[in-house]
């Protein structure tokens, strides 16, 4: 019999076959093989099923956790309705104007709605604040009043434009109001200082180029000032000249405070190219130099007065009726409005500060080497110019007027040399430069125009491209 009509026989008898011993334990071995056997052939299936499609199941999640790490951050709390008010009360109400020409101090005040006339009182009688004596056109004055209109304080920028040790500051004039009258006080604060560059063809004039560019106007007359020496500004200068410029912008509370200094400057006149950089070996005092270390500032400045017009040069000229000198006009006379400051161009002494017959209101510096320069029809002379004051060169020593035989408002210029006039133009010319730059020096004057050199580099190539182009940028 075969093995599978064993099986089948011993399944169909063992119902009735339970009853022996014998036949009972035969039954229960063969059962436990075959049990055993079945689980054999499901794992050897489950194994075959596994390998060849996997069971489809959903990807069980990673482990998350949360951490916190809560940093304090305090927020300002919003003010109060009275927190708000009382600092509204506290926070003064600014109204500012700018000195126009021909202003008083009551004009002044008016259009800053200043109404207490025994400010204006204070304001001329106090002998500490001289404020009529330096109503300077373009200067800003404000006023500060508080929530109910009470003048808190009137200030005037009498000098935006200031240093302290190197610093950058403005010198204001503070008149304070109080229960008991009025105080006042001379305040010297920092200011903001902004780089700016700009570029320019001329087309005009300097100054119509230099408005198209919004560069101010105290840098242009620096820019004359500055290269006076190598360009004549009042004739030289020709249509298509260029010029590029790094230069200082100040504010002072978020306001413009003036212009500051040149700080680079090219100037192409007629093909040929001036420099000019600022160097400060111990970042107080400092001069111009050429690229090549060379200074610009000559024994005697070619004007007087920053920038003006030549109206009467050196040598003869047509008299007028009321003038008593002779035909030949012994200096050079600059038109330019009253009260356009002269400056000293050389450094001397106070010779003469007064009246001097047809010359009016004159001063007379003498210098080195028997000479002497003369500035007359002045409308004033600037504060401490009394015989026997030493002065600077560039300093403020009078202000232009229309005093003694004068028919208009303008600075007559001399230049004497044992007391005969001589060409202010061309003495200045051949007069030599101030002293030379040590060697030490020249190594550190090369290391700190090395950025003014390139940007002026950067500035050339960009007018290159562009060449009609004026243009500011601020860095």
């Amino acid at each position: 019999m075969t093995q599978q009509n064993d099986l089948a026989s011993a399944g169909a008898l063992a119902p009735n076959r339970l009853g022996t011993s014998d036949q009972l334990a035969l039954g229960s071995r063969f059962l436990r093989s075959l049990l055993l056997g079945t689980a054999l052939l499901l794992c050897v299936g489950a194994a075959a099923v596994g390998t060849v499609q996997p069971a489809q199941t959903e990807p069980i999640a990673p482990e998350q956790s949360l951490v916190q790490n809560v940093l304090p951050f305090p927020l300002e709390a919003y003010p109060t309705p009275t927190e708000h008010t009382a600092a509204a009360a506290n926070t003064p109400y600014v109204t500012e104007t700018r000195i126009r020409s021909g202003d008083t101090i009551a004009t002044v005040l008016k259009r800053l709605d200043v109404t207490d006339p025994s400010l204006s009182a204070y304001l001329v009688k106090e002998p500490k604040v001289r404020f009529a004596s330096k109503l300077v056109p373009g200067r800003s004055v404000q006023a500060a009043t508080d929530h109910n209109g009470q003048l808190q304080w009137v200030r005037y920028f009498h000098t935006p434009n200031s240093d302290s040790n190197g610093q950058p500051t403005v010198k204001l004039l503070q008149i304070s109001a109080s229960s008991t009258g009025f105080t006042a006080e001379e305040l010297e604060l920092p200011s903001e200082v902004h780089i700016e560059v700009a570029v320019g063809t001329i087309e005009r004039s300097l100054f119509a180029t230099t408005d198209a560019a919004r560069i101010p106007e105290g840098i242009t007359t620096q820019i004359a000032e500055v290269l006076g020496s190598k360009i004549d500004f009042f004739r030289g200068i020709h249509r298509g000249d260029q010029f590029r410029v790094v230069y200082e912008n100040r504010t002072f509370e978020g306001r413009p405070a003036g212009s500051g200094r040149v700080l680079a400057v090219e100037f192409i006149n007629k093909g040929k190219a001036a420099t000019a950089v600022w160097f400060s070996p111990d970042g107080k005092a400092g001069s111009y130099y050429d690229l090549e270390g060379e200074s610009l500032r000559g024994a005697f400045l070619r004007n007087s007065i920053k920038f003006s017009r030549v109206s009467s040069t050196f040598g003869m000229r047509t008299l007028t009726a009321n003038q008593a000198w002779s035909g030949h006009h012994p200096g050079v006379d600059y038109v330019a409005p009253t009260g356009t400051p002269i400056h000293a161009t050389a450094d001397g002494v106070v010779q003469l500060a007064g009246w001097h017959s047809g010359y009016g209101n004159t001063i007379i510096l003498k210098h080195h080497s028997k000479i002497t320069t003369l500035y007359a029809h002045q409308s004033r002379f600037a504060e401490g110019m009394t015989v026997g004051t030493k002065v600077a060169q560039g300093q403020l020593i009078g202000y232009v007027g229309s005093t003694g035989w004068s028919t208009g408002s303008h600075l007559h210029y001399e230049f004497r040399v044992a007391d005969k006039p001589i060409d202010p133009l061309s003495a200045t010319a051949a007069m030599p430069a101030a002293t030379p730059l040590e060697p030490e020096q020249r190594v550190q004057f090369a290391h700190a125009i090395a950025p003014y050199r390139q940007q002026l580099q950067v500035l050339a190539q960009f007018q290159e491209v562009v060449p009609e182009i004026s243009s500011v940028a601020v860095r």
